[in-house]
């Protein structure tokens, strides 16, 4: 299973031009808590190759949204930046495999 599986949509998109924000939407909210169960903040860093200490994760039970926040790898439209908007790191986490036990 992977977060795909488990989510309506993964969003990600700047919160400014030093961070990104990925929301994880989910239909159910079994889905939701398989998915607040089964993802935690380390391995979205892993994913991203980013530092563990620095992705940071909020549950929005109300709204079925996993969300987390962590650092551009550079700044927005710097040199090198290859997604202005942040939008491309959405289809890393969805691809990302789940615990068999989610």
């Amino acid at each position: 299973m992977r977060v795909a599986d488990l989510t309506r949509r993964v969003r990600a998109k700047n919160a400014g031009p030093f961070r990104l924000t990925i929301d994880c939407f989910c239909a159910t909210d079994a889905d939701w808590r398989r998915l607040c169960t089964a993802l935690p903040a380390y391995r979205v860093a892993q994913a991203l190759a980013a530092g563990p200490d620095t992705v940071i994760r909020y549950e929005l039970p109300s709204l079925r949204v996993l969300k987390f926040s962590l650092p551009r790898p550079g700044v927005q439209g710097a040199v090198g930046d290859r997604d202005l908007h942040g939008a491309q790191w959405a289809l890393v986490i969805e691809a990302l495999a789940l615990p068999a036990d989610a």
